[in-house]
């Protein structure tokens, strides 16, 4: 019997410190590939830390347009009929009666990867073709609170306090309260964990909500917390060119380099409460 896959590894290492070397026992984030089968048949595979998979798998049919709410599916769990080796690396859905989906054409749209997200299909009009509403536009954020988001979920992130080598999610209220984390080696699975997780909650749409993750910020983040429903993402590091015109066309606000008492806002600067704040205007160089 194979052992099931889990979040952290731990393996022997050697260590130089200052000309000294030592062995010691080192944490290290699993990685493992998870396939996600729909009706019996396979749809997608993508490297993720094992943990909240059927939520990922969940997450992921939503944000990528395949079901529309938690009801049309109808079964998920792990896969029984498989390799001892494969063991809790596969979920298997079944979707509610009347809901057909063109796996061929489908399957050739997605490629996941660890590190890339979803690839192939990042284009604002394949946003657009699929009707995402836009986000209200009445939520308003206290800028100071953005600071303290970075070291709340930082505090929440077990594994990476143990292996350094994770990306996370958070889902924060207007107000700086951890509503729920998620961590993976994948940021947009993360972030697929936590709308699987919300979905599953009947929390979709996710109007009051602010979305951190650690990492840049990307078309695929940006366009999974716009299929949620969330109006603000916010990122450590810096968002693409891609992600800054899909935030500005959907009327979401977009910030980045969250570091310390800084940060940018590339979009959508109505919902942080900075008018009556002096501002500089330069040009960087």
């Amino acid at each position: 019997m194979s052992t099931p896959p889990r979040s952290v590894e731990v393996t022997l290492v050697h260590e130089w410190d200052k000309g000294q070397v030592r062995q010691v026992q080192d944490y290290l984030a699993g990685e493992e590939p998870l396939e996600i089968r729909v009706n019996g048949l396979p749809l997608t595979v993508t490297m993720r830390t094992p943990g909240h998979d059927l939520d990922l798998a969940a997450g992921f049919l939503l944000t990528e347009g395949l079901i529309q709410r938690r009801s049309q599916i109808a079964a998920m769990g792990y896969a029984e009929s498989c390799k001892d080796t494969e063991r809790g690396n596969i979920v298997e859905i079944a979707l509610e009666a009347g809901i057909s989906l063109e796996l061929e054409r489908t399957r050739r749209n997605f490629f996941a990867g660890s590190s890339c997200g979803i690839c192939g299909k990042a284009s604002i009009e394949s946003v657009r073709v699929r009707g995402i509403p836009r986000p209200g536009a009445g939520m308003r954020v206290d800028p100071e609170i953005l600071c303290r988001l970075p070291d709340l979920l930082r505090g929440a992130q077990p594994v990476f306090q143990r292996t350094g080598g994770l990306h996370a999610a958070g889902l924060f209220t207007v107000a700086g309260r951890l509503v729920e984390q998620r961590e993976d080696v994948g940021r947009h699975n993360a972030v697929d964990k936590i709308v699987g997780w919300a979905l599953g909650e009947d929390r979709i749409p996710l109007s009051d909500s602010i979305l951190l993750v650690s990492g840049r910020g990307g078309f695929e983040i940006v366009q999974k917390a716009a299929v949620a429903g969330m109006p603000m993402v916010v990122s450590i590091s810096a968002p693409s060119s891609l992600a800054v015109r899909l935030a500005r066309e959907m009327g979401m606000t977009l910030v980045g380099f969250l570091r310390a008492e800084r940060f940018v806002v590339y979009a959508g600067e109505e919902r942080l409460e900075m008018a009556s704040r002096p501002a500089v205007v330069e040009m960087r160089h």
